[in-house]
């Protein structure tokens, strides 16, 4: 009795770590993401990503239209508008042709990046409004 209480109070209390979302290679989507996890972009995303996880986008990874998220690694191409509430990190490999707004902002040598930055404080304000936005546009549809 004891060991299947025991068994039954360790699956209770095991953490279930959080999926990683991937759009490969090769792969193309047109139209709007919204997930509560992680996820990484070698494909191709033309639209609105939300995430309340990190975005990693790699080498191959190119997204036109707008990214919202807590956290981003960026090696590919961004054609976005980027929102990045705490660490936005551009890889040697980034081209960046976006406004930027975010907390903190770390680029390698060799990243490329044409727009303009927005970091700090300013940044919560900006959230603030997006956030807004996003539900006046969920409401409407």
């Amino acid at each position: 009795m004891f060991k299947k209480n025991s068994e039954q109070m360790a699956r209770n209390n095991e953490v279930e770590s959080p999926a990683i979302n991937i759009i490969r290679k090769g792969t193309e989507i047109k139209g709007d993401v919204t997930c509560s996890g992680d996820i990484r972009i070698d494909g191709t995303l033309n639209g609105t990503l939300i995430s309340q996880g990190k975005v990693v986008v790699g080498p191959s990874g190119i997204v036109e239209g707008e990214i919202t998220c807590k956290n981003a690694d960026i090696s590919g191409t961004i054609k976005a508008k980027l929102t990045v509430k705490e660490l936005l990190q551009l890889k040697s490999t980034a081209n960046i042709s976006s406004d930027i707004n975010t907390n903190k902002l770390s680029i390698e040598p060799g990243a490329n990046f044409t727009g303009s930055c927005n970091m700090g404080s300013a940044v919560k304000g900006i959230q603030n409004e997006e956030k807004e936005e996003v539900l006046e546009k969920a409401q409407t549809a």
